[in-house]
């Protein structure tokens, strides 16, 4: 049997995604449950981009008042990817929903902050406007964790896929024994 690309349409593939990174900003991600997971799986996400070519934007939610991205994440993001947002929807701020509509990529890949406000507003919004969208559920987080895990079956039950950091990178993988496959691993391991 032959498979063709459209058995894997509901793996996400770097050639068609593009990744989203909300808020996670000096002043807001220290008061996050597990804030460190966040910044190791953001930073995994952001490297992992870098190495297969998927295209990278940041939101800064009032920047003025929650600070930039936290400095390790903006140490691993490409130059001119951080766009500032009023909105707690990425995808109800016309420039950034324009950025995305740009890369000519209908998946978007969504990590950050915080899970039950911004990251669940961008995560339907982007699949109203017609995205297949893809969370990542241990690059997310909230203040509390049940507002997590509630954010998180609300778009489950939306359609929204909810993934894993590892499955985010080995779906844009898609192979082992390349060399992209070897530098990701190293940071898996």
């Amino acid at each position: 049997m032959v498979l063709n690309k459209k058995d894997f349409a509901m793996l996400m593939d770097a050639a068609r995604s593009s990744l989203l990174i909300v808020d996670v900003q000096e002043n807001l991600g220290p008061v996050m449950a597990e804030p460190r997971q966040v910044y190791r799986n953001c930073t995994m996400l952001l490297r992992a981009a870098a190495r297969l070519a998927v295209p990278v934007t940041i939101s800064e939610q009032y920047p003025k008042g929650l600070g930039p991205t936290m400095g390790e994440l903006l140490a691993e993001a490409p130059a001119g990817v951080v766009m500032e947002k009023l909105h707690f929807s990425c995808a109800a701020e016309p420039a950034i929903l324009t950025r995305l509509r740009g890369f000519d990529r209908p998946q978007v890949v969504v990590a950050g902050i915080e899970a039950h406000v911004c990251v669940l507003q961008s995560a339907l919004g982007l699949k109203a406007a017609g995205f297949e969208v893809f969370v990542v559920a241990d690059a997310c987080s909230s203040r509390i964790v049940g507002n997590h895990q509630m954010a998180l079956s609300r778009m489950a039950a939306a359609g929204v896929a909810v993934v894993s950091t590892e499955m985010a990178v080995f779906e844009w993988l898609h192979v082992a024994g390349t060399p992209a496959f070897k530098d990701m691993i190293k940071l898996i391991k």
